[in-house]
């Protein structure tokens, strides 16, 4: 539990309420370790406190609310997912139910589509993270922040898959489409970034270039099918090319530069590189999400001139009841290799450990599992 900004998490004991209406209670069976974890912990993103964070999870049901709509029953095995749909708003009901009306307001209030917790400390409130705080044995959650998994995808892919990977992925199949092909540059290999390369490679690019200033994680990326990799903290790339910063190396290795970059760190000067890389008519998709308050600087000439152009993507622009199965499947077809995103397992007791590999720049996604599990 995290009970002041900058502080180190706690293990607690905790009282759940029951699931209300709609509602499910969860056994946690892994949850991912994300960077924005890390920002919520810091301050960088802000949320009520006392909360318990964690926000990329996987387990199974083990009791129902009343008045279920979507046929859940206990044992069921579930991913978790931080923006929930109420399918009735009308971003819902346009077809966009990542920017549901009511993810803001569940954000900001710490509780779920109600707006009030299932998590409390000897009388006092404790707030849940997005809606989920799958940093905890056993959660609260509504059905529609739900998505069925098979019985042969693995806890710690179905947890990773509800928000690094669609994310990354749905950036690509979602945002650009069908690349066949193109060339698609990623900036960041994290595990959005390492997700995007997946993406891009499924959807038909040819060229597949991953930046980051670590060489450990570009190797990965290499084996996750990038085609070429930058290292963004030397004057040289693997495939060649020298001389200058990221963007001259990539424009050293593609002249003209590329139709599409996806970039996935939250910087303001990554996202200005991403937009220097692009050919004229390219898009740049920003996927990472920086501090509140940052902006980035472009050359509005730049955009107008070369018809240059900048998208958001939040959590992969997707419609998760859809494209949670798909990447699934993907994933079971060995069209996604996802296992070779799982990095170090943790202990639900050791998450403070966790944290300070992800700080250390770990390379692949740390999972946090309960204690009747063990590490593995």
């Amino acid at each position: 539990m995290l009970r002041e900004f900058g502080a180190p998490l706690a293990v607690e004991e905790l009282d759940v309420a029951d699931p209300g209406r709609g509602e499910l209670l969860v056994e946690i069976d892994a949850a991912g370790v994300c960077h924005s974890d890390l920002h919520y912990l810091r301050g960088d993103l802000r949320c009520p406190l006392p909360v318990v964070p964690g926000h990329e999870g996987a387990g199974r049901i083990v009791a129902l609310g009343p008045d279920l709509r979507e046929g859940f029953a206990v044992g069921d095995r579930v991913a978790l997912l931080w923006r929930p749909n109420c399918g009735r708003c009308r971003q819902c009901v346009a077809g966009r139910p990542i920017m549901c009306e009511y993810g803001p307001v569940q954000a900001a209030s710490g509780g779920l589509l109600d707006g009030t917790s299932r998590l409390s400390a000897a009388g006092e409130t404790v707030h849940h993270l997005l809606g989920v705080s799958c940093f905890a044995e056993r959660v609260v959650v509504p059905e529609r922040s739900v998505v069925r998994v098979p019985d042969d995808v693995p806890a710690e892919i179905a947890a990773i898959a509800g928000c690094a990977v669609i994310t990354g992925v749905g950036a690509v199949l979602n945002v650009i489409g069908a690349c066949l092909g193109d060339a698609v540059v990623v900036i960041g290999a994290g595990g959005v970034g390492l997700s995007a390369v997946m993406g891009a490679r499924a959807a038909g690019a040819t060229t597949v270039v991953a930046v980051d200033v670590d060489a450990d994680r570009l190797a990965l990326a290499r084996r996750l099918g990038a085609t070429h990799v930058i290292d963004g903290s030397s004057s040289s790339s693997s495939s060649g090319s020298s001389g200058g910063d990221a963007v001259e190396q990539l424009l050293a290795l593609v002249p003209g530069g590329v139709p599409w970059v996806v970039e996935a760190v939250g910087r303001p000067e990554t996202l200005a590189s991403a937009v220097a890389m692009l050919q004229p008519g390219g898009t740049a998709v920003a996927v990472g999400l920086g501090r509140v308050g940052q902006s980035v600087g472009i050359p509005v000439n730049d955009l107008v001139q070369k018809q240059k152009r900048v998208v958001g993507s939040l959590y992969g622009s997707s419609i998760p009841q859809l494209d949670l199965p798909r990447i699934f499947e993907l994933y079971r077809r060995g069209a996604l290799p996802l296992d070779e995103l799982v990095g170090e397992r943790f202990a639900l007791e050791d998450i403070g450990a966790a944290f300070e590999a992800l700080e250390h720049g770990s390379v692949g996604r740390s999972i946090v599992v309960p204690a009747r599990e063990g590490v593995r």
